[in-house]
């Protein structure tokens, strides 16, 4: 008659391939019970984005069809994000689990196309996702999400992020385009307004926040990584050389204020031809393979060129939503996938260091109590 602790060994032999740990130390089993040989659990996955969800679902199904003498098995599949930044250090924004930042070093990449496709593409999995706005000098996310119109309200002092596609939305550019005026603002209050847009929204509860930062390692990009906890900054290129190494320069800014890159997506990577399928690289090729390479980081996708993409983006109308099953929208899916299993790599190990400084911290005290007893004896 089997019994819990060989389900428990069994269910141990199954690893999670990002974060390289078995499902049971990791938590990701819940509310087992065995009862009459009947056996009943829930599999929490740690994002509904990760790109092994299916296969880790068929190794557990396959190692507890080994179990002998079973009646019957009921599996319940969930997914609970982890959290890859310190909430305890972040009072201002501690419902919000991740905040990963869309940076590049230049203008022309793309790079607010990529965090709006990729924010509703982890959307689209059944993930809470915001996203925010920072460019305030350039301010496009409205236009693209065909929010012209769009407004904030502010409740008990709290600003409230539009929604539009399942999608929380805060942009400076809903102020902009109600007043129809240029940002002209010196950097302290630029900075102020984005501290503005972090912590004095309600966010609400959030699985993923997406920042589309403005290009450059200026005002923005310095506040971002000095105001809160982030989990960490995806870099988008393109591949030429002349956006590619302008990127290194944003990701050695990053790596001097100790925030983790997540890594690298590149955008209008190639041209697929209707007619032959055959791929074009017509603006050069692995310029961000190159980067990952060089600085051992994820390369986490390949956007293609899709004349649909600045159609939609022009009409308010985005890949994601507009033709879901293009290879662009597909692609988009992929990053967004590879973008969540980085950050549960991230929360994991976020929650390794704090249970070691715990430990630490509860070995020090015994010690200091057994010293203080020695003493007093």
């Amino acid at each position: 008659m089997v019994g819990i602790d060989q389900v428990l060994e069994k269910l141990s032999t199954v690893i999670d391939p990002d974060l390289k740990q078995d499902i049971v130390s990791m938590g990701m089993i819940k509310d087992l019970e065995l009862d009459d040989d009947k056996l009943k659990f829930t599999l929490e996955l740690t994002t509904p984005a990760c790109p092994f969800n299916v296969e880790i679902e068929d190794d557990v199904r396959k190692v507890v069809g080994e179990l002998p003498d079973l009646k019957s098995f009921d599996m319940n599949v969930t997914a609970k994000v982890m959290e890859g930044r310190s909430l305890d250090e972040d009072t201002g924004m501690a419902t919000v689990k991740n905040i990963v930042g869309v940076a590049s070093g230049k203008g022309g990449v793309g790079k607010s196309t990529v965090s709006l496709n990729l924010a509703l593409a982890l959307s689209q999995t059944g993930a809470k996702v915001g996203l925010l706005d920072a460019d305030i000098y350039g301010p496009s996310i409205p236009l693209m999400l065909g929010m012209k119109d769009g407004y904030m309200q502010v409740e008990d002092n709290k600003l409230q992020p539009a929604e539009a596609n399942g999608l929380k939305v805060v942009s400076f550019g809903f102020f902009a385009e109600q007043s129809h005026q240029a940002a002209i603002y010196r950097g302290p209050i630029i900075s102020g307004i984005l501290k503005q847009f972090l912590v004095d929204t309600d966010w609400s509860d959030l699985d993923y926040l997406i920042v589309d930062l403005p290009p450059g390692t200026g005002d923005i990009p310095l506040t971002l990584a000095q105001t809160i906890p982030i989990t960490g900054i995806l870099v988008v290129t393109t591949p030429q050389d002349v956006a590619s190494n302008v990127a290194v320069k944003a990701i050695g800014m990053f790596e001097k204020l100790n925030v983790p890159i997540i890594g690298v997506v590149e955008n209008m990577s190639h041209f697929v031809c209707p007619n032959c399928d055959d791929k074009h690289y017509i603006f050069g090729a692995g310029g961000a393979k190159k980067i990952s390479e060089q600085f051992k980081m994820p390369f986490l996708g390949e956007i293609p060129l899709n004349s649909g993409i600045m159609s939609g983006s022009d009409l308010g109308k985005p890949i994601m939503m507009t033709n879901p099953d293009s290879p662009s929208a597909e692609a988009f899916r992929l990053s967004a996938k590879n973008i969540a299993a980085q950050c549960s790599i991230l929360a994991a190990k976020l929650r390794q260091e704090t249970e070691s400084k715990e430990a630490s911290d509860d070995s020090a005290k015994e010690s200091a109590a057994t010293i203080k007893t020695q003493t007093s004896s």
